[in-house]
């Protein structure tokens, strides 16, 4: 998959709204970053345990109608399968993009009974992130993850759209505690 313009994504989670963010990149002919999104998301659904999708999948699909560029891949914080052939959000939103791009989940944390996934790891680190995909090789989307620029566990991509969307949050909250 060289050539292809991809998107990480990642929601930061207020009292009673959300900032999701992402930040478009190539990594042909070397990673570079492209546009990065912001998209303030208000009301936010309720979290319930075992349904996260139902909370997280509204606000990705508000920060990826902001994006002007094309997409070939979207990476995610989550898995994208569940336990015994559940759906995580990453099957969820392929599917609400009509099955048209490819998803990766990248997962800090291990899921109960999660078995669709492979454990990669990155610089020193002894604990692996949880790779997982839909529309795409699984074996393909581990070598990505392991390649992205970073030397640690985390890729530096996926830590910065992290920090984005922690970062304007506090902008967000002065806007909204202004209206």
């Amino acid at each position: 998959m060289k050539d292809k313009t991809m998107v990480c994504l990642d929601v930061y989670y207020y009292e009673d709204y959300a900032n999701a963010c992402g930040i478009v990149f190539e990594t042909e002919p070397e990673e570079r970053v492209l546009a990065d999104y912001s998209e303030v998301v208000k009301p936010i659904a309720e979290y319930i345990p075992g349904e996260f999708y139902k909370r997280e999948l509204p606000c990705l699909l508000k920060v990826i109608d902001k994006i002007q560029e094309t997409i070939d891949l979207i990476i995610i914080d989550s898995f994208v399968w569940l336990g015994n052939g559940k759906k995580g959000l990453g099957v969820h939103l392929y599917e609400a993009l009509s099955e048209k791009i490819p998803v990766i989940g990248v997962a800090k944390t291990h899921f109960k009974d999660c078995a669709q996934y492979t454990e990669v790891y990155r610089g020193k680190s002894k604990k692996p992130l949880y790779v997982s995909a839909i529309g795409i090789e699984l074996d393909y989307s581990t070598e990505l993850i392991k390649k992205l620029k970073g030397d640690h566990r985390i890729p530096d991509l996926l830590k910065r759209v992290d920090q984005l969307s922690r970062t304007k949050i506090e902008l967000a909250n002065d806007c909204l505690n202004q209206s």
